[in-house]
């Protein structure tokens, strides 16, 4: 609704992970450069985790366009599964052909027969796992396993676990320290600084065509930045939100009243004279508070047009 008035020719804040959208603050940036490097140096296991909504789904997405054409790739991201659907997950994002027995040892004689393959053609092949927090104690174990597939010299496949905080505890069990100790690279990628949340923003509105770049006033982006802790996801929610009521009320700038509003649309109980930090609030709950601001901004505005004389 608001794109087109602002010159835009997409949504600047839609929640989805598109690495086009990517932002290279410290943080994010730093986790791409540990991820090729442990890439180049043909590391094993690599852990990647964060806060929800820190922006881990675009970052992967984000390095696979980073790997050149020697580097396979397969990127589970529903790891939800048992170790037989896993492995013949990992078989077709590989292109291989399934074996015409699926056991456990069909299919992983046929990975390591084609592992083997892409090594003597000069390929590299690295596993991805996103959301890596919701695999099972023995899914993890065949993991683990998966990295015993090797020759005398070299790890024929490299796992990359992405994953929101609760994976560090998880692989501090002690009945994964075989797995945990194979981690030989780990980084956590932290939330934007204030400086990087205006500078966020800013880029999401250049990348989607926006005519104007002055539309968040500085109280507004300080307080965007306070309430969302410096998280890309709820980032967006806001500031999608506050733009919605600019194009309804026909404001110019987002103000800090403005924002408030939009953060009171999400978070009904907080009340923006007592900076404390709402409950969590779960993903339903916020689209169901934006999708009714919308239609009530909508009716409203409908409503004055027919009013008008």
């Amino acid at each position: 609704m608001y794109e087109s008035r602002l010159g835009c020719h997409e949504p600047p804040f839609a929640l989805v992970p598109d690495p086009r959208y990517f932002f290279p603050s410290r943080g994010h940036r730093e986790a791409l450069d540990h991820l090729l490097y442990a890439i180049r140096r043909g590391e094993g296991f690599v852990v990647i985790t964060g806060e929800v909504g820190i922006g881990k789904t675009t970052l992967c997405r984000m390095l696979l366009r980073q790997l050149g054409t020697d580097v396979e790739t397969a990127v589970i991201f529903n790891p939800s599964k048992s170790e037989e659907e896993l492995l013949q997950a990992i078989l077709d994002d590989l292109g291989i052909a399934s074996p015409a027995a699926t056991t456990r040892k069909a299919l992983l004689e046929a990975l390591n027969a084609h592992l083997l393959a892409s090594r003597a053609a000069g390929r590299r092949v690295v596993l991805i796992f996103d959301e890596a927090q919701n695999l099972s104690p023995a899914v993890l174990e065949q993991v683990r396993l998966l990295s015993n597939l090797e020759t005398e010299r070299e790890k024929l496949i490299q796992i990359i676990l992405v994953g929101q905080v609760e994976l560090s505890a998880r692989l501090g069990q002690r009945q994964l320290r075989q797995l945990n100790q194979r981690v030989t690279v780990r980084y956590r990628v932290s939330a934007l600084s204030p400086k990087e949340t205006r500078a966020y923003i800013q880029h999401r509105l250049s990348l989607a065509g926006a005519q104007r770049h002055d539309l968040f006033t500085t109280p507004a982006l300080r307080l965007v930045h306070r309430r969302s802790g410096g998280v890309p996801r709820v980032i967006n929610v806001m500031c999608d939100r506050a733009l919605m009521a600019l194009y309804a009320r026909r404001l110019k700038r987002v103000t800090r009243s403005t924002m408030a509003l939009a953060v009171r649309s999400i978070y009904p109980r907080w009340d923006p004279m007592h900076l404390t930090t709402p409950g969590r609030t779960s993903p339903w709950r916020i689209a169901a508070a934006l999708a009714a601001a919308l239609i009530g901004a909508t009716v409203g505005a409908v409503v004055r047009a027919s009013t008008l004389p």
